[in-house]
């Protein structure tokens, strides 16, 4: 651990956190209102026509990041970019306020195009905050990552709670004036102009290719392998929602993740900007927790006694511990390892390893549908196995001489 010395977060950084803060409250708000408004009274479609709808949309935003980041880092400039998702955005939630196939369609079209467009080139454009001082930028991003959350956990309760109570044309109304609010901050932040001399040219470009590559596998495997394990997750918070002397709600449940990240988000922020530490060691330090988080799940039966709630809000708060330690990670690495003038593109496909990885086990799709155990399992052994592989090659890549990153 080492630390910091005259360096601190700029005006800018608050700036962009508050437009993302504002951005993913209006995304998320509509993604909470549309499946509800598609099974409705007013469209009344079919539950099963509803989520393919959703999935689409969800599939469709993936894309829509890398056409926003090639044509903000090649074409237009990420500032410009930024603008022009979010006019796009705010005009797919107005979009949505027609109550009909069309107004819907056209209107989830525009809002994966402009969500797009703005998140990687703001994300972007954050991390080029961080260049000549990237010590603080794991920091920076755990504040992003932070107000991402807040932005989502207050988007779902408030636009929510508009379309639930005065319609879901007035919600959709609220979160496109969200996202045109969310541009505004941007008129007070001068674009500053990138140049291949703030690329740190000690490193070479193997060694840069090669940090990055190992740091999405890594990631991408580790969401993999949570996701495979997290139906026990969620079939916890069914049996505990059932449990009628606990009384709480099955939405509280869902929300108690959400509620952990706050405190150890601010935590972290605060340690990362006074003392470095380098981002191998929170890796390492984050794959280990998530093993303890679902591990300890293990001695939770299946079926739960309200005494066990204790067991599993134990596991939340070291998952949320391990989420920290995780998630900002990989954007600060392609910050410092990738080229500043390709960062968009860099940013736009973080995604992506963990849908490719979920190829491997289509042959095995069925068997772990069908067996939450067995998925449950062959999660948490993928982790301990990621675990100990990324251990292995940190110990004898440390024997070399070379840069830590």
């Amino acid at each position: 651990m080492q630390k910091i010395l005259n360096q601190k977060h700029s005006k800018e950084t608050f700036l962009y956190t508050i437009m993302n803060t504002l951005e993913r409250a209006s995304y998320y708000g509509i993604r909470a209102l549309f499946v509800i408004y598609m099974i409705g009274e007013t469209l009344k479609m079919e539950h099963a026509k509803a989520f393919e709808v959703y999935g689409i949309f969800f599939i469709s935003i993936i894309f829509s990041k890398i056409i926003g980041a090639v044509v903000g880092d090649l074409f237009i400039g990420n500032k410009k970019a930024i603008i022009i998702g979010g006019l796009i955005q705010a005009l797919g939630a107005f979009s949505l306020c027609n109550p009909s196939i069309y107004g819907l369609y056209s209107g989830l079209f525009l809002i994966s195009i402009g969500s797009g467009f703005f998140t990687t080139n703001l994300h972007s454009n954050f991390g080029k905050l961080y260049l000549e001082k990237l010590q603080l930028s794991d920091a920076g991003f755990t504040i992003l990552y932070l107000s991402s959350n807040l932005g989502s956990f207050f988007g779902i309760l408030l636009l929510g709670y508009l379309g639930e109570k005065y319609g879901y044309s007035i919600g959709f109304l609220a979160t496109g004036f969200l996202t045109l609010l969310s541009i505004a901050p941007l008129l007070f932040i001068k674009e500053k102009s990138i140049h291949d001399k703030i690329i740190d040219n000690k490193i070479s470009f193997k060694k840069r290719l090669q940090t990055i590559f190992i740091t999405f596998s890594v990631v991408g495997l580790f969401w993999l392998f949570y996701e495979l394990a997290s139906v026990r997750n969620s079939d916890l918070i069914f049996q505990f929602s059932e449990i009628s002397a606990l009384n709480i709600s099955r939405y509280l449940w869902n929300s108690l993740s959400a509620i952990f990240i706050l405190p150890i988000s601010l935590i972290a922020i605060l340690l990362w900007t006074f003392f470095y530490i380098n981002q191998i060691s929170k890796l390492t330090l984050g794959l280990l927790f998530a093993i303890l988080s679902l591990g300890i799940l293990l001695f939770i039966p299946e079926i739960p006694l309200k005494e066990h709630v204790y067991i599993y809000i134990g596991s939340l708060l070291l998952f949320s511990i391990s989420e920290i330690l995780i998630a900002p990670v990989v954007q600060s690495t392609l910050t410092k390892y990738g080229n500043p003038k390709y960062l968009a593109i860099l940013m736009s496909i973080i995604s992506l390893p963990v849908r490719l990885f979920t190829f491997l086990l289509i042959p095995f799709k069925e068997e772990l549908d069908n067996s939450i155990q067995l998925s449950f399992n062959v999660g948490l052994t993928g982790i301990i196995i990621l675990t100990l592989g990324f251990i292995s090659y940190t110990y004898f890549n440390s024997r070399k001489p070379k840069q830590t990153i």
